[in-house]
């Protein structure tokens, strides 16, 4: 007879079960409750949400269902194989906009529903970047090849291979290449700016 742990026992095995606690951990902390908060909205006890958490415990569905929508969310959207969201992407999933200033690369395609939003640049010799007028958010780059200038209000700054530059967007900015060869840039807007 196969020996069984405590631990063992303490768990139920199916893999299913091993995700619904920590998912819905991750669900209430984005929603901003507490375990009593969610316990109080499910008519539930933080006792059991603590124990359903650390997969302890496992819901009948219609507590489930209440649960998700106490978070916001429904079974189908919840038991969605986390694997279809796209990780990795190739140059085939670049979106690219080629003008006379430079070719812009959108590396994530959609990354405007993201926090951030990552452009590959090449900007052309002796041109500029269209000026950004102030907004909310956060910028930053990579140069990895060439010079840039980076114009930020009444300020500017040079940014060569191998450095990066890193500011908040409450002034009006923009890029400059300066040289008569191409430079070439990782510029990251968060949120989504581009």
């Amino acid at each position: 007879m196969p020996i069984i742990s405590a631990a063992t026992k303490s768990k139920p095995q199916n893999a299913i079960f091993m995700k619904i606690g920590k998912k819905i951990k991750r669900l209430r902390m984005l929603c901003n409750l507490t375990q009593s908060e969610l316990a109080d909205r499910c008519e539930l006890t933080k006792g059991y949400i603590s124990q359903l958490e650390n997969d302890y415990t496992s819901p009948s569905i219609t507590t489930l269902v209440d649960i998700l929508s106490a978070l916001g969310t429904d079974l189908k959207t919840f038991f969605e194989d986390e694997e279809q969201t796209k990780i990795v992407f190739t140059s085939d999933d670049f979106i690219e906009k080629v003008s006379e200033e430079s070719t812009l690369n959108w590396l994530v395609p959609n990354a405007q529903k993201n926090h951030m939003e990552p452009v590959m640049i090449d900007l052309n010799p002796m041109k500029a970047t269209p000026k950004d007028m102030p907004h909310e958010g956060e910028e930053f780059g990579y140069v990895l090849s060439g010079e840039i200038e980076i114009v930020l209000g009444k300020n500017s700054y040079v940014c060569k291979k191998g450095e990066s530059f890193y500011y908040v967007a409450d002034r009006i900015h923009y890029i400059k290449n300066n040289k008569q060869r191409m430079a070439k840039f990782l510029w990251i807007s968060s949120p989504p700016n581009f």
